[in-house]
């Protein structure tokens, strides 16, 4: 059996924070599991989060700079998360902050130099998962499948509900995955208009009104009908989402609006998924909104199953810790089946920061 201890790093596009999380793989005959170690969740300060939500709108030189400048704020929580773990990764899986998602395009990117992390931590990191599949031709998303696949067979639906909602599953034999809308990167715009981070177990939403008539023109926004290969980006819901929502003031109704918005599209994923009966793994900061998730179960017929707490935060972490691996071995860690591009990928730029 082969081990190898990995550091995963995650930043969503709900702009609350980074998670690091540190995972031991275990492989013997092609059959991957894992053991999650330590494992911190580090918000955002209002410095960052300002940074963040409008680096997209920087001058070229600027965005460079914030780019070596995350990635020296990545190295930094690093460097604080291994010292208190005492621990030596074989490999750091970072998969940065998303500011530009337009594969069909031909681009998408992520901040957070590689090269500083690397420089920084002294250890061997693997980053930029996105950009080899995205210039084959693919979404360059969703890049969770082949974790799902390898680490989390077990269950017959997975979703992850965190910025974006996102679905995989099997169909005859293929993997099916893509983005199905989104999550908290509304839910959390309107519960901080509330002067509230996020809605804590979609309190707010449960005593707002349902507005039947932008319920109707959310479902149906185009994106909802296209045929997977499919992924989202911020720009998507700058275009389409917050022209909607705007014209409205009462916000614990949009809020309620857009829990039920979510939970239909959910459902509609797992209802064309054409799987009847088995379990859903679902994961992400969305399994906390009890509302939420009561609405899902109480519109599908498969059994829902949240893991433990620890897992449910850190699976996107867990997962680019896992990538970082297979990069580390040089096996395919994006699969084409789900991105649309032309082949498989073994994804993500290697920077060595161990001194010899």
């Amino acid at each position: 059996m082969k081990r190898y201890r990995a550091i995963g790093v995650m930043s969503g596009t709900s702009l609350d924070g980074v998670d690091l999380a540190d995972v031991e793989f275990f492989e013997s005959e092609g059959k991957w599991r894992f053991e999650l170690g330590k494992h911190q969740f580090v918000a955002y300060n209002a410095e960052w989060k300002e940074r963040l939500s409008s680096v997209m709108n920087y001058t070229a030189a600027d965005f460079v700079k914030a780019h070596v400048e995350y990635g020296e704020y990545t190295a930094e929580l690093l460097q604080d998360f291994i010292k208190n773990t005492a621990l030596t990764p074989d490999v750091i899986g970072v998969h940065g902050h998303t500011v530009f998602h337009q594969p069909h395009l031909g681009f998408t990117s992520q901040i957070g130099d590689g090269a500083s992390i690397a420089a920084i931590t002294k250890s061997l990191v693997a980053c930029d998962f996105r950009s080899m599949d995205v210039a084959r031709g693919g979404q360059g998303a969703p890049l969770v499948p082949i974790g799902d696949q390898l680490l989390y067979n077990d269950y017959n639906i997975r979703i992850n509900i965190g910025g974006f909602s996102n679905i995989s599953y099997t169909s005859d034999k293929q993997l099916i995955a893509y983005d199905i809308g989104p999550a908290n990167i509304i839910l959390n715009h309107l519960s901080q208009m509330l002067n509230k981070e996020y809605d804590d177990k979609g309190s707010m939403a449960k005593t707002g009104i349902l507005d039947d008539e932008l319920l109707k023109k959310l479902n149906k926004l185009e994106y909802y009908f296209t045929e997977p290969p499919k992924s989202l980006g911020k720009e998507w819901v700058s275009q389409f989402i917050f022209p909607l929502i705007t014209e409205k003031e009462n916000i614990s109704d949009l809020l309620r609006t857009f829990v039920e918005h979510i939970a239909v599209q959910v459902v509609k994923s797992i209802h064309q998924s054409g799987i009847k009966e088995g379990t859903v793994l679902i994961t992400g900061g969305g399994a906390f909104n009890t509302f939420l998730i009561d609405k899902i179960q109480e519109y599908s017929n498969l059994t829902i199953i949240i893991p433990p707490k620890a897992e449910v935060e850190m699976k996107e972490a867990i997962i680019f810790a896992f990538l970082g691996v297979l990069r580390m071995l040089n096996k395919t860690n994006i699969l084409a089946e789900v991105t649309g591009a032309k082949c498989n990928s073994i994804a993500g730029a290697l920077y060595e920061g161990r001194l010899k």
